[in-house]
């Protein structure tokens, strides 16, 4: 059994870096708002300069929407098992997404969900940042089913299964088990057939 290759100091310094840069603008941003704190202020917090928080973020928005899952993300869309249907597809995803975030501090912050979830700014550039990633999912179920991307039964398909993950995510203040669990069963009655 092979360990896992553990990252270097530089790549440590770098994570340790991007999270300090987060979490000040977390404490920031929760303290004075998102429009009252600037990038100024958040670098200060963060004990880096302006330069190096432009280095690692592309905006002051990003800082609080992005995380560093992206690598992980796509190589769970990747590693689907061969043979499931689009549903248990899903299903796979949706746990690999769920397991992911809560496995990670900044992605499963409660502060953090919050702003996201009530700041109108950083929720529309999570929104597009969730539209981006189920552009992505759409891809790969094309791929993975053989079906043709702009086929109205896939584009269908994707759009009933947002539009169910957006209802159940935007009643719950963090997801939890629970929300996991609604999730899934929501996935059984559109499977089902939305029986009532």
């Amino acid at each position: 059994m092979t360990a896992t290759p553990q990252p270097g100091v530089r790549a440590q310094n770098k994570a340790r870096t991007r999270a300090a840069i987060r979490f000040a603008a977390l404490d920031l941003v929760t303290e004075q708002g998102y429009h009252a704190t600037t990038v100024a202020q958040i670098a200060a917090a963060a004990g880096v300069s302006h330069t190096t928080l432009f280095r690692y973020f592309e905006s002051k928005e990003q800082v609080l929407v992005s995380d560093d899952l992206e690598d992980a993300r796509h190589e769970l869309f990747e590693n689907a098992p061969a043979g499931l249907s689009h549903f248990d597809l899903i299903r796979h995803i949706m746990r690999g997404l769920f397991d992911l975030a809560m496995a990670d501090e900044w992605a499963s912050n409660p502060g953090r969900a919050y702003l996201l979830r009530t700041e109108p700014t950083l929720r529309m550039a999570h929104q597009l940042a969730a539209d981006s990633m189920l552009q992505e999912g759409l891809t790969l179920i094309a791929e993975y089913t053989g079906t043709d991307e702009s086929a109205l039964s896939l584009r269908v398909f994707i759009a009933a299964v947002s539009g169910v993950l957006m209802h159940i995510l935007d009643r719950v203040a963090m997801p939890n088990e629970d929300t996991l669990a609604e999730v899934l069963d929501a996935l059984d009655l559109l499977e089902q057939g939305l029986p009532l």
